[in-house]
């Protein structure tokens, strides 16, 4: 969605078009590849989500291109991640979740949409953080452990708001915190899990643009400074706010930064958990 309307906003900017081409497969390794291996010359460019820029090199052993290399071009937007609870859960808390788990070992369940998802991350980080256990339940895609959460099949998961806040407001699950490092500005009432008695937590999903490795930097530096004139019209910003992510307008630099926090918190993560790697 993103990248489709960003695509419109710089087809109009630009004066030409700007093609949105969807390759799935492998976590967006199949895609990503074949920006990798694009010239240089920014026509051919990869909007993605974190894995093929941060986290995918930790959990996949064949590669066919090396994240380190791309050239960043800009972070797009982020948004938080929820802890979402059934809500028959006993607690309504981050800390009445930590005890329940440390008295009741092997007894919480977490649902996750696939191994190495953020959502499964974000569980991990959790536990080892918390010094808790989870019994971790994997699924084929986010729709099936949405459904188990209502149903009362599955503790917990942590998922985007844009699916459970709905859910969360019409009783069905119960969002006990964020992610994020600061409350949410659609749902301040709902506390961080940092400040819910696990320090130092952070669970954020973001989308980038990155671009083949070498672009040359005026050419990123155009790139980037058009992105961000279109995120920064209040038009964007309130279309962007609507599917519950907050627009970014960073320098390439500062968005390569960023990248690079983000590959050195889930590659800890996934190190430490000896999540294997496929």
């Amino acid at each position: 969605m993103l990248g489709r309307f960003l695509a419109e906003n710089l087809s109009r900017k630009w004066g030409q078009s700007v093609i949105v081409e969807n390759i799935g497969g492998a976590a967006g390794n199949i895609g990503a590849a074949d920006v990798f291996r694009a010239a240089p010359d920014g026509h051919t460019l990869l909007v993605t989500s974190p894995g093929p820029v941060a986290t995918n090199s930790f959990l996949y052993k064949d590669m066919s291109f090396d994240p380190k290399r791309w050239t960043a071009v800009a972070l797009l937007a982020t948004g938080p991640y929820v802890l979402t609870m059934r809500k028959s859960f006993e607690g309504s808390t981050v800390k009445d979740l930590v005890a329940y788990a440390k008295a009741n070992p092997g007894k919480i369940t977490a649902a996750h949409p696939g191994v190495g998802s953020v959502g499964h991350l974000a569980t991990v980080e959790l536990e080892m953080l918390a010094d808790i256990k989870t019994v971790q339940v994997p699924y084929r895609g986010l729709s099936p452990a949405v459904n188990d959460i209502i149903a009362g099949h599955v503790d917990l998961m942590f998922d985007t708001p844009t699916t459970s806040l709905p859910l969360h407001r019409d009783g069905k699950v119960k969002i006990i915190a964020t992610g994020t490092t600061e409350r949410v500005r659609e749902f301040p009432e709902i506390p961080t899990v940092a400040e819910s008695g696990v320090p130092g937590y952070r669970a954020v999903t973001w989308y980038a643009m990155v671009g083949p490795p070498t672009m040359a930097p005026a050419l990123v530096d155009r790139i980037n400074r058009d992105v961000g004139e279109i995120l920064g019209r209040p038009e964007v910003v309130e279309r962007v706010r609507a599917i519950q992510m907050e627009p970014v307008i960073k320098s390439p630099a500062e968005s390569a930064a960023f990248f690079a926090e983000e590959s050195e918190l889930w590659g800890k993560v996934i190190k430490q958990a000896n999540i294997p790697m496929q």
